[in-house]
Formats: structure tokens, C-alpha cells, sequence
């Protein structure tokens, strides 16, 4: 792709912009010398461009990225991306193919989209969103109505970077290029299966998003739903957006919690003070700027049911946290034991178990082999591979699709509405007081009394 495109970063003096979009841009344009892009900035500060440009410059650094950030052609303007007559001059005479990136909070996002008209945007302009996207479902729906009245569904991109991860797409290599694997992906011969994304880090200043979230919208209902879709998803005839996305939007509106019972199938948790590598932590409610009214958890964990017939009775289990020692980043799938073992053969028969690890990415299948010593005992062994992080990191992955209009890897409108619907049940009975909100020390795996990860 050599065509130039202008990306327009609205809020390009925050975080996001400096700590994930520009380096991911640094990377695939180091890896793509021959694609073109102009960057223009907008933000409230009194920025000039070489002001913006030393941001460029940074960022793509890190990336070793030098010769890249040399190719692009910077520009900075001041601008209050929430008022219509700042928006008409930010994007008056740009041509060709025009991205505006919406790097800034959700409401600033929906106040600047509410300011926009069709006869603002570039012909052609594509729209692209971060998470979270709407607080629930109906606000999902009137955001959606807002957007495809500016611009068809086709050119809004809402951002999900897990599903730019090089797992999540080795997902569809490892089971549709398998013929060993696909046969087997169904409830028939699949027991259950776990998506979990730990993590070390703690709140990291976070409190101003985290604490109005919590761990369930900000990983479970943004992100982990989706690599659920990508896991369960009939095979697509391609992998072109229309047929992608058309594969997982089915697999999200056929979810549920699991049993209809949102208490029963969901724990929550909080970090209480501890240590994490030799670091102490405070706990989570005298982080700076969380509100301990909120009972904000930092963990959480949900069971859900894909009502098919594919995958109908088989429970899947979304967790994530902060603050957790030794934290695992994986897909397991756990597979059936056989139906009958033949007398003689002792030891384990439990099934074998499927685990694609989230970072380092890696595969590993455990199964049941003779023992070296007694060929009719029976003991576990496990065959891996090293999948590697890919040419790309996931942001890298997702800006290509956008810079090329592709919006095969953002979310379509009704899969963002379907995750607020899946989730809605569990929100609710959270609020309610239905499920307590257990505690548990940073850097230690959970809360004691929540069964351990196998």
C-alpha cells in the first residue's frame, strides 16, 4: 500500500498517543518503508509542529525507528475538537485517504463525534475508536447511530488491539489449517475452556478510566469477549471484514452467563497492600484518585455459554486482574478424557489440554504418552512450539488495517453492543450486592478462597 494517507490524531499531547499510537506507527512504517502517511495533530495545547514533531521523533525511536519518523511529514494544530468551527478548520481541505484517530477519553470522543456533521469529514474519512465504547448497551446503540449517520459502517473502526495479538490471529491458523484440530473443536470432544489475562501491573495511575470501569468492562467486556468470538467462531469463507466479522458477530449473540445465573457464575476481588517484584503496593483504595465507594474491582472472573450447537453446555471462563503474582496470560482448552481405557494401561487419562499462551506467545498441547520405564503407565507430557510476536505488535496490527481501510480486525457496531448485553446481567447483580467483593494481597495469585488456575 503506497497511496498516502493523512492520520489525524485528536489528542495527539496525550498518553495514548505518545505511549502506544505513534510508536505502533513507528514499527509498520519501519517494516512498510514504501507506505506514506502525514501526521496532523490536534490537541489543546499551545503545541507548535516541532513541538509535536520531537513527540514523532521520540516515540518512533523507541521502535528504532529514526529513518521512518524522517519520511513522515508532521503538522500540529490547536484545536477544541468538541467545537464544530474548530473541527470544520482542522479538517477543511484535507484529500484523499483521511484516518481521524480519537486518542482521547470516551467522553471527550462522543462530545467531538456530536460536534461533527457529514460535510466536515474528507470524502472517504474513516473513523476510528478506542475502548471503552459506550457504558452499556443502549448508549453503544445511540453511539452507533451517530457515527453511521456520519459515515458508513464500513469506515468506523473501533479499536481492539487483543484482536491485532498474534495469538489471537494464530487462533485461526492452529485450528482451520489443521485437520487434526478441527474435527475435535466442539463440544463433543471439548470439556471446557479459560481466557485469562493477569496481569503484575497494578492501578500505574490509571484511577481516572480504572476506577469508573473496574477489571470486568475494562478487559472482560472490551477485549476478552472478542477473542471468545475469534475461539468459537464457525469457519468464515474468508477472512475478508465482511465474513470475519460476520463469524463472530453470530458467536456473541448466541452468549450468555452461564445457567442464567449471573451471582452464581461470576466472583469479583480487590488488592489489598502487598509486594509485586520486590516493590510494595498499596492497596487499591488509596491509590491516588480512587473513590473506595465504588467497590471498584481489580479482578474478575465470569463463566459464559455459547448457546449453539456447536458449543451449547460447554462453560467458558473469562478472567482478568491487576496486581497478581506469577500472572498467566493464556487460552486453555481442555479437552475430554477418552471414553474407555484398556485394561493394563495405568496412570493418567485425564484429556489433553490445548494452551496458547498470550506473551510470550507460545503452544503447548499436554497429553497422555507411555512412560519411559514401564511402557504401560501412563504420564503426561507436553509438545510446544514458539509462535513468536509476529512482525507486528497488536496496535501495529490494527493501525495497518486502518491505514488501509480494512476494518477486518475493529469491532462492528453489533458485536459492541452484543459484549455491554453479555456482560448486563453480571453489572447488575454486582450493584445490587449479589456477589461480595472478596480481597486478596497484591502479588499473590487470588483471592484464597477462589479455586487455583491448573
Amino acid at each position: 500500500m503506497t497511496d498516502a494517507t493523512t492520520l489525524v490524531i485528536l489528542g495527539a499531547g496525550g498518553d495514548l498517543t505518545s505511549r502506544l499510537l505513534l510508536p505502533a506507527l513507528g514499527q509498520l512504517l519501519k517494516r512498510e518503508p514504501a507506505r506514506s502517511v502525514r501526521i496532523v495533530g490536534a490537541d489543546r495545547e499551545e503545541w507548535t509542529d516541532a513541538e509535536l514533531r520531537a513527540v514523532v521523533d521520540t516515540a518512533f525511536a523507541s521502535m528504532d525507528a529514526e529513518d521512518a519518523a524522517a519520511r513522515v511529514d508532521v503538522t500540529y494544530a490547536r484545536t477544541d475538537i468538541t467545537r464544530a468551527d474548530d473541527l470544520r478548520a482542522l479538517l477543511g481541505g484535507l484529500t484523499g485517504r483521511v484516518a481521524l484517530y480519537f486518542a482521547v477519553p470516551p467522553a471527550v470522543a462522543a462530545a467531538c463525534i456530536a460536534a461533527l456533521t457529514p460535510d466536515m469529514l474528507p470524502a472517504g474519512a474513516m473513523l476510528v475508536m478506542e475502548k471503552p465504547f459506550g457504558t452499556d448497551e443502549s448508549s453503544a446503540r445511540e453511539l452507533n447511530s451517530i457515527l453511521t449517520a456520519l459515515v458508513p459502517e464500513t469506515q468506523v473502526f473501533r479499536v481492539d488491539h487483543f484482536l491485532g495479538r498474534s495469538t489471537t490471529l494464530n487462533l485461526l491458523g492452529a485450528r482451520f489449517a489443521n485437520r487434526i484440530l478441527e474435527p475435535l473443536w466442539s463440544a463433543e470432544s471439548i470439556e471446557s475452556i479459560d481466557i485469562v489475562y493477569d496481569e503484575a501491573l497494578a492501578l500505574e495511575g490509571r484511577a481516572g478510566y480504572y476506577d469508573k470501569a473496574g477489571a470486568l468492562v475494562d478487559m472482560i467486556q472490551s477485549h476478552l469477549l472478542q477473542v471468545l468470538a475469534v475461539l468459537a467462531m464457525e469457519e468464515p469463507a474468508t477472512l475478508d471484514e465482511v465474513d470475519f466479522r460476520a463469524a463472530t458477530g453470530a458467536v456473541l449473540r448466541a452468549t450468555a452467563v452461564w445457567g442464567d445465573d449471573p451471582a452464581g457464575s461470576s466472583r469479583r476481588a480487590r488488592y489489598t497492600a502487598g509486594e509485586i517484584d520486590g516493590t510494595a503496593k498499596p492497596s487499591y483504595v488509596d491509590e491516588p484518585g480512587v473513590d473506595p465507594g465504588r467497590e471498584t474491582e481489580t479482578l474478575a472472573e465470569a463463566t459464559f455459554e455459547v448457546r449453539n450447537a456447536r458449543w451449547a453446555g460447554i462453560p467458558f471462563r473469562l478472567r482478568s486482574g491487576k496486581a497478581l503474582g506469577t500472572p498467566a496470560r493464556e487460552i486453555v482448552v481442555r479437552f475430554r478424557p477418552v471414553r474407555h481405557l484398556p485394561r493394563g494401561l495405568t496412570g493418567t487419562s485425564d484429556g489433553a489440554v490445548l494452551r496458547f499462551s498470550l506473551g510470550p506467545d507460545r503452544m503447548s498441547l499436554e497429553l497422555n504418552l507411555n512412560a519411559s520405564e514401564d511402557p504401560l503407565e501412563l504420564e503426561r507430557a507436553i509438545l510446544s512450539a514458539e509462535l513468536g510476536e509476529g512482525a507486528l505488535k497488536a496496535y501495529a496490527e490494527v493501525l495497518s488495517g486502518v491505514l488501509d481501510g480494512d476494518p477486518m480486525l475493529a469491532v462492528r457496531g453489533d458485536a459492541a453492543e452484543q459484549s455491554w448485553r453479555i456482560v448486563a446481567p453480571i453489572l447488575e447483580a454486582w450493584q445490587r450486592g449479589d456477589v461480595p467483593l472478596d480481597d486478596y494481597v497484591a502479588g499473590s495469585a487470588g483471592p484464597e478462597a477462589w479455586p487455583t488456575r491448573s
